[in-house]
């Protein structure tokens, strides 16, 4: 059994907690026993995991507000002064970040510079000992796609140079740049009472993703109306995992900063070789799931440019975390389509992602 019992009593703050992986995460935390203050803009879909499972009213704290705020996040943070921060705030669509590229920027670089910012004034301001006193354990999301990537195939590992051809990979390479140098600059001296680390994952998928341009709930949509599905890039590799397996990566990752100063880094959470699929490989696990469905694959014609081949190499997450990846890619589709099948014949969300979490920490 998976143990993540040291979150009971804490208090976590998580930033970006109206999406999709903050509303798994912040039912992971509740299961857990954390008292959990989420701070975010309105939940970006309709409808939303965030209120299928009824997190407003569950949850300690529900803050709209914005990561480019940088007066109120700080205010935010001095008035929980939260144990666990999980920064998960971002424009986190590649081609929405070709038409909005500068939104993307001030979200995932200026936002994660303003919480940072915000730790530091809170944390190590010297006009109050009792915040010198407290301490913080921050981990920064970013993605698997902050790296450099020519389409060789290579498994990044952490060490590999960051980059990105389109705004949204540029903008997560810039976000690594960013935490590296705080947690240089002025969180790894010792006996700092705050340890800062980020966590780069891969395609997650699960039930109660709604966004626009993801396969999954494209997919989702139209098995559940009866609608042809059209594909692009079906040959494009991904390293396709269930969102819970990054998330206890990130949980893990969380407990340990304190503890041990190699976990103050940077972290890769990716799935094992054999989940690295082509996106036919995963519509068409999807779909056997379902009747009754047409697929139509198709290219397109001046398709916005998007990285053909991405694996990422987690033996440092394994070796020092005790991370490795637990259900197969045939248990992440299996997990996925019945988790929208399930929710569509009437049964509450909040039962299948409760029952999905226990499944997993088995």
């Amino acid at each position: 059994m998976l143990d993540i019992s040291a979150y009971k009593g804490a208090k976590v703050l998580v930033t970006g907690h109206t999406g999709f992986k903050g509303s798994w995460l912040c039912e992971m935390l509740l299961m857990a026993g954390a008292e959990v203050y989420g701070y975010a803009l309105r939940p970006p879909t309709r409808p939303s995991l965030f209120s299928q499972l009824s997190l407003a009213r569950r949850l300690k704290s529900h803050e709209i507000g914005d990561v480019r705020d940088a007066s109120r996040l700080e205010e935010t943070i001095k008035r929980i002064k939260p144990d666990f921060i999980f920064h998960l705030a971002a424009q986190p669509l590649v081609r929405e970040s070709y038409s909005s590229p500068k939104e993307t920027f001030d979200v995932n670089v200026t936002g994660t510079v303003n919480l940072l910012e915000s730790v530091r004034k809170v944390f190590l301001s010297d006009d109050s000992r009792v915040l010198k006193k407290c301490s913080c354990s921050v981990v920064c999301v970013t993605t698997d796609k902050c790296y450099e990537n020519n389409n060789s195939g290579h498994p990044f590992v952490e060490t590999d140079s960051l980059g990105g051809s389109d705004p949204y990979s540029a903008s997560k390479g810039a976000c690594e740049i960013v935490i590296s140098s705080y947690r240089r600059s002025f969180f790894s001296h010792k006996g700092s009472n705050v340890r800062v680390a980020s966590a780069r994952a891969g395609n997650v998928i699960g039930g109660g993703d709604w966004a626009k341009d993801r396969i999954v709930p494209d997919a989702m949509r139209a098995f559940l109306s009866k609608k042809s599905l059209v594909v692009r890039n079906k040959m494009s590799t991904r390293p396709w995992q269930h969102v819970l397996e990054p998330l206890i990566g990130y949980l893990t990752l969380g407990m340990l900063l304190q503890n041990d100063s190699r976990c103050a880094s940077a972290f890769n959470f990716g799935p094992n070789s054999r989940s690295v699929r082509t996106v036919f490989d995963l519509v068409e696990g999807l779909r056997s799931r379902f009747s009754d469905v047409d697929v139509l694959f198709a290219s397109e014609k001046n398709a916005l440019y998007e990285a053909k081949l991405l694996t990422l190499n987690s033996t440092k997450a394994f070796e020092i975390l005790g991370w490795k990846p637990r259900w197969s890619f045939k248990k992440t589709v299996q997990a996925t389509a019945d988790w929208y099948k399930s929710v569509a014949e009437g049964v509450s969300a909040r039962v299948v992602t409760d029952a999905q979490i226990n499944d997993y920490l088995k």
